[in-house]
C-alpha cells in the first residue's frame, strides 16, 4: 500500500529530493550492526494483560477496528496501542534515522514495499527481528512473500497487503465523451498502452476541461511496474540508461501535454479534481479505493474496470517488520502474525479496500463476490482477484536504490509538466542518479 499526504506541490518535490539524503542515511544502515539495536536478551522483557505493545503504521492499513477488537477482548495478553502516520515519506525519514540511532522505534514498524531492498541489504537486515516460521510459508502469495525475505533466508517482513492494478474511471465523464460505460465495454478500451493512450486522445477532443488521467506521476509508476530492470540490473549495479526505463519517460512525457493533469499525485490539486471533473481515469490498485472514497465521496460515477494495459502490474504492498531494538518480540511477532492471518486481512480490506497478499483471504474475499455500491456495485474482489492473476511476479526489479531513484524520476517527470524540457530534465535526472 502506498499513500502521500496531500501536500503542495513545492512541499512533495522537498520530499522526493529528501530522499537523496534518505539513500545516504541508508547506507550509514547498512553498515550498522544489530548491536546497536537496544533490543538484547538482557533488555527484553514480557508483556502483561495491563501492558502495551506499540506499532506504526502509515497511511490506512484497516487495522483501526481490528485493534479496538484485541484491546476489548478481556483474554487477550496485552494491549496494542497504533501510530499512524499520514504518509510513507515521512514515515521511512523517522523510521531510517530511529535505526541509525539504535532507539525510538515502536514494537511493530510497517515498511512500504517498494523501499523494502535497501532494509533487506546484509547489514541493514541486521536491525530487524528474524520472522521467519516454517507453519506460515504457505501464508501469502509467493512473491510477496519471498519479496520480505533477505537472499539467505532472514524474513525481515510479514506482508499485509498486495497491490494488483485495474483501471477506475467515470462513467459519467466516459458518457459525456460518447464512450461505453459498461465496464465489460471498457475494459476492451485498455487492452494495451497504445489504445489507452488512444482512447484518451478522443476523450479529450469531445470534453474540453477534463484531462484523461489524474497525473502524470501515476501513469510512470504503472509502466514502470511493467518493466524489467528500470533503474538496476540483477547484481544492484545503478543503470537508468536503458532502453526501457527511456521509453517510459519518453511516453509520459509526451502523452503530458495534452492527457494529463500535471498536477503532482496525493497533493492539494489532485485531491480537488476529483470533486471538480478533473480527469476520467486513473490506475487503481485496491488501496486507492479509500483515496478516491476519500477525495470524492459525493461523486456517483466511479467504477472500475477488469482490465490493465499491457496485461498486468502490482503497485504497492506493505510489510509488518520488528525492529530488533523492540523489548517485546515475542509479542510483537505474536500480533504482526495476527494481523496478517487470513480474517483479520478479510477485515483490513472491507475497511480500507486494502486487497491482501494473504491467498486464504483472497480466496474467501473470491467466494464472498461482495460489491461495492460506491463504485457502482463493481465485485471489487473479484476483480482485483483477476488482476492479480495478470500480474508477473519478477517485474519490476527492486534493487536497493530503487524507492529513492524512483523519488528522482518523478520528481524528473514533474519537472516537465512544469516547462522544463524532457531532454534538460532526463539530464538533470541521470546527474542526480550518479550522485545517489
Amino acid at each position: 500500500m502506498r499513500k502521500f499526504s496531500r501536500e503542495s506541490t513545492n512541499r512533495f518535490a522537498l520530499s522526493w529530493r529528501r530522499a537523496i539524503a534518505l539513500g545516504a542515511v541508508a547506507t550509514l544502515v547498512t553498515g550498522m550492526s544489530s548491536a546497536c539495536g537496544g533490543g538484547g536478551d538482557d533488555e527484553q522483557t514480557a508483556l502483561g494483560k495491563n501492558d502495551t505493545l506499540t506499532i506504526t503504521t502509515f497511511s490506512n492499513f484497516g487495522y483501526t477496528d481490528l485493534i479496538k477488537e484485541w484491546n476489548a477482548d478481556p483474554n487477550r495478553p496485552f494491549k496494542v496501542e497504533q501510530t499512524v502516520v499520514s504518509e510513507w515519506d515521512t514515515w521511512k525519514q523517522n523510521l531510517t534515522i530511529n535505526l541509525q540511532a539504535g532507539t525510538g522505534l515502536t514494537d511493530i514498524v510497517a515498511i512500504e514495499g517498494d523501499a523494502m531492498p535497501q532494509f533487506l541489504a546484509p547489514g541493514a537486515s541486521d536491525q530487524f527481528v528474524d520472522l521467519s516460521d516454517p507453519s506460515l510459508d504457505d501464508r501469502w502469495v509467493e512473491y510477496k512473500y519471498k519479496a520480505g525475505q533477505t537472499a539467505d533466508g532472514k524474513q525481515i517482513g510479514y506482508p499485509t497487503d498486495a497491490g494488483p492494478e485495474a483501471i477506475c474511471y467515470r462513467a459519467d465523464l466516459f458518457r459525456k465523451a460518447g464512450l461505453p460505460t459498461q465496464r465489460d465495454e471498457v475494459a476492451k478500451l485498455f487492452d494495451t498502452w497504445d489504445e489507452y493512450f488512444k482512447t484518451g486522445q478522443e476523450f479529450v477532443d469531445k470534453v474540453p476541461g477534463t484531462k484523461w488521467y489524474d497525473s502524470s506521476g501515476s501513469i510512470a509508476q504503472a509502466m514502470l511496474n511493467q518493466t524489467r530492470y528500470p533503474f538496476q540490473t540483477k547484481d544492484n549495479t545503478v543503470n537508468v540508461d536503458n532502453p526501457e526505463l527511456k521509453e517510459v519517460y519518453d511516453t509520459v512525457t509526451t502523452h503530458a501535454q495534452k492527457l494529463s493533469t500535471k498536477v503532482v499525485q496525493w497533493g492539494d490539486d489532485w485531491t480537488a479534481n476529483f470533486t471538480n471533473d478533473g480527469f476520467a481515469t486513473m490506475p487503481c490498485p485496491g488501496w486507492m479505493f479509500a483515496n478516491i472514497k476519500d477525495s470524492a465521496p459525493n461523486v456517483k460515477g466511479w467504477d472500475i474496470a477488469d482490465a490493465f494495459p499491457g496485461g498486468g502490474g502490482n503497485w504497492g504492498g506493505s510489510f509488518l517488520a520488528v525492529p530488533t531494538q523492540s523489548q517485546h518480540p515475542a509479542e510483537a511477532k505474536r500480533f504482526a502474525n495476527w494481523l496478517t492471518d487470513a480474517d483479520q486481512q478479510v477485515a483490513a480490506f472491507e475497511a480500507a479496500g486494502n486487497y491482501p497478499a494473504n491467498t486464504a483471504a483472497q480466496q474467501e474475499l473470491s467466494s464472498r463476490n461482495a460489491k461495492d455500491p460506491y463504485f457502482n456495485n463493481a465485485p471489487t474482489a473479484k476483480i482485483l482477484e483477476n488482476r492479480a492473476e495478470a500480474v508477473e511476479p519478477d517485474l519490476p526489479y527492486k534493487g536497493d536504490k530503487y524507492s529513492d531513484i524512483l523519488g528522482l524520476l518523478q520528481t524528473a517527470i514533474q519537472r516537465v509538466d512544469e516547462g522544463d524540457s524532457p531532454e534538460s530534465s532526463w539530464k538533470t535526472f541521470t546527474n542526480a542518479v550518479g550522485r545517489l
